[in-house]
């Protein structure tokens, strides 16, 4: 494996740590009706648990209510059972064959939780980044070790680990301080 290889597997797995972050991200409500909101949830579906986007149509009704539109008509009960179910505390209301998703008003002690959790998702991603540039460090070390590369090859390759992973962690801060500022404001 060269050194190219090294970088290039870094920077995948670093893109994928970021990836990963942005999907915990939408995962935690802000005081808006997200349809992505709605994306961990699975409903029972002839027993078999599938995500709610392939039962039933999700939309945002206004600022603060999701509509949930399912496609068959007995999945109305299953999937408000579904989504009452879910860790997201979200109250579902049935009208008919379709299921309105109220979002309820965020305190500003729960918006300050939320950003504690917000800032603990961002510091996962940080160490995920930092291990990824530890990994690539030793792989390097152990190319010089078996004389594949030079001790001046070695210097270039961590400063140009280290410039990729600084890179990267400003992209986390600055997913970070934007999810903090969207659920602070009201």
């Amino acid at each position: 494996m060269s050194v190219a290889d090294i970088r290039k597997t870094m920077q995948g797995k670093m893109e994928q740590s970021i990836a990963m972050l942005k999907t915990n991200l939408t995962k935690i409500r802000t005081g808006r009706a997200n349809p992505a909101l709605l994306d961990t949830v699975q409903v029972d579906y002839y027993d078999s648990m599938v995500p709610l986007s392939q039962v039933a149509n999700v939309s945002s009704l206004d600022a603060r209510t999701l509509s949930v539109q399912p496609w068959e008509k007995g999945m109305a009960a299953k999937i408000e059972k579904a989504i009452r179910d879910s860790d997201l505390g979200l109250n579902p209301a049935s009208m008919g064959d379709l299921i309105r998703v109220p979002m309820p008003a965020m305190t500003e002690e729960r918006r300050k939780e939320l950003t504690k959790v917000v800032r603990q998702e961002g510091e996962s991603a940080k160490v995920a980044i930092r291990n990824l540039r530890r990994d690539a460090n030793e792989a390097v070390k152990r190319l010089v070790k078996d004389k594949e590369i030079s001790e001046d090859d070695q210097k270039r390759s961590e400063a140009e680990v280290q410039k990729i992973t600084d890179k990267e962690i400003a992209t986390v801060d600055q997913l970070i301080q934007e999810k903090e500022q969207d659920i602070m404001s009201v």
